[in-house]
C-alpha cells in the first residue's frame, strides 16, 4: 500500500494544529498532492520540538475532517456521519476501551453487537461501526436527529392541512368562518418547523466535535513501550 503523503497545504495545517490546538485544522478539503509522510513530518517536527505524537494526531485529524458527511433536509442538518479509516486493526482491548470512550462522551450506555469481524455500537439513532478493510479496520459514526425531523415534519403537515382547508373553503365560500382554524393550524406548523430547526445547527455541530475527537484519537496508535536493551 502507497504511505499516505501530505501536500503543503496539509503540511502547514498539521504543523500548526500540532503546535497550537487542533482546533486550527482546516474546515474545508485540501487537494491531495504528493508530499511528505507522516514518518517524515514527525521528524521535522522533532527538528523544531514537536512530539510526534501531536503531529501524529493533527495528522488524523485532517483526515477525519475529510470523512466529514452532513445529510440536510430544507437545508438543515438533520444527520451527521464520518468516517476515517485506521490503517491497522483494533484490538479487542482497543475496541473494548472505545466502548468505554462513547459511552462517556455521549452519556449513553448503548448496545454493543458483534458479527465476525464487523463489530457495532449503538444508541438509538447514533451508531458507530467497526468494519474491516483491505488495510485494517474503518471506523464510521452516524446520527440522525429523529426528534426534530419528525417535529419539522409535523409542522409541513399542518401547513400542509391548512392550505388544503383554506382552498376547499374557499371553493365553498365558507373560507371567513374557517380563517380562525385555518390561522391556528397555520401558526401551529411554524412554530413546530421553528422549534425542530432552531435546535439542529448547534446540534450537528457539537456531534461533529464529538465524532472528529473520538476518530482522532482511535486513530492514532498507542505508542510501543521502549525496549529494554540492557541485559
Amino acid at each position: 500500500m502507497t504511505e499516505r503523503r501530505y501536500s503543503d497545504s496539509e503540511i502547514a495545517a498539521i504543523f500548526r494544529a500540532a503546535a497550537e490546538g487542533p482546533q486550527l485544522l482546516p474546515q474545508r478539503e485540501v487537494p491531495r498532492e504528493e508530499g511528505l509522510t507522516l514518518a517524515e513530518l514527525q521528524a521535522i517536527g522533532q527538528e523544531v520540538g514537536i512530539a510526534p505524537d501531536a503531529v501524529a494526531h493533527a495528522a488524523q485529524g485532517l483526515d477525519v475532517r475529510r470523512g466529514a458527511q452532513s445529510r440536510r433536509f430544507l437545508g438543515l442538518p438533520i444527520g451527521v456521519a464520518r468516517t476515517v479509516n485506521l490503517n491497522r486493526r483494533l484490538s479487542d482491548q482497543e475496541w473494548e476501551r472505545l466502548v468505554v470512550l462513547l459511552r462517556e462522551v455521549f452519556n449513553a450506555r448503548g448496545v454493543t453487537r458483534s458479527d465476525g469481524s464487523l463489530r457495532q455500537w449503538t444508541n438509538g439513532n447514533l451508531q458507530v461501526l467497526l468494519e474491516p478493510t483491505e488495510t485494517g479496520h474503518r471506523l464510521r459514526f452516524g446520527t440522525l436527529h429523529g426528534g426534530a425531523s419528525a417535529m419539522i415534519g409535523a409542522g409541513l403537515t399542518a401547513l400542509g392541512a391548512a392550505g388544503v382547508v383554506a382552498i376547499v373553503t374557499s371553493i365553498n365560500g365558507t373560507l371567513g368562518a374557517a380563517m380562525t382554524g385555518i390561522g391556528f393550524m397555520a401558526v401551529a406548523g411554524l412554530g413546530m418547523i421553528a422549534s425542530g430547526a432552531l435546535r439542529l445547527p448547534a446540534w450537528a455541530r457539537l456531534r461533529g466535535r464529538q465524532m472528529e475527537a473520538i476518530a482522532t484519537k482511535v486513530a492514532v496508535p498507542p505508542e510501543l513501550p521502549p525496549k529494554n536493551d540492557g541485559g
